[in-house]
């Protein structure tokens, strides 16, 4: 009698995302922004400004978007090198598609280690490492040696929650009066 082969147990689904408070709070303020950006159309008309954090593009996303909205300055760094292409493709007399040369990665030439977001909060540099499920390199640890003892403040960021509070209580203790002026 023939038998079936086992078949491999299915992974388990990922669970379902759920959008953080703070994911929330970010989308009413882009939704607030186009609205202001956009007089002339009602808010009910507008397309909805959506975000998720659950992926690194998407977190980098949303600190950026939620950094710029806020009157601050953030931009996404890239430090991928280039991709050089030298290869050639032709069709030979037989009709057969051929490629010859090589192609190749060539270093980044920025600082090694830089983070992926680099900001100014109210005054302060801040460079924002984005991480889900890796590791700092042995890179961007020096980085964040060097950051820090510059005076800049450098955050390892893994949800946009944990960046959202920290935010928050970033811009309460710079708004707490110093002899009677808030510091800048």
């Amino acid at each position: 009698m023939y038998q079936l082969p086992e078949i491999a147990p299915r992974r388990k689904p990922r669970p379902a995302y759920r959008k953080s408070a703070a994911v929330k709070a970010l989308e009413a303020l882009a939704d607030a922004d186009a609205a202001r950006r956009h007089p002339s159309i009602k808010p009910q008309h507008l397309c909805r400004r959506l975000y998720r954090d659950d992926t690194a593009n998407g977190l980098t996303k949303c600190i950026c978007e939620f950094l710029n909205l806020s009157g601050c300055l953030a931009e996404r760094i890239n430090s991928t090198g280039r991709y050089i292409d030298r290869t050639k493709t032709f069709t030979d007399v037989v009709g057969h598609t051929r490629s010859i040369g090589s192609a190749k990665w060539i270093p980044t030439s920025g600082v090694r280690g830089t983070a992926d977001i680099s900001a100014v909060i109210r005054g302060r540099s801040v460079k924002i490492e984005v991480k889900m499920k890796d590791r700092q390199s042995e890179d961007q640890k020096r980085y964040q040696e060097r950051t820090e003892a510059a005076g800049g403040i450098y955050l390892i960021v893994r949800s946009f929650a944990q960046f959202y509070d920290w935010y928050n209580e970033f811009i309460a203790v710079q708004l707490e009066p110093h002899n009677g002026e808030p510091t800048h």
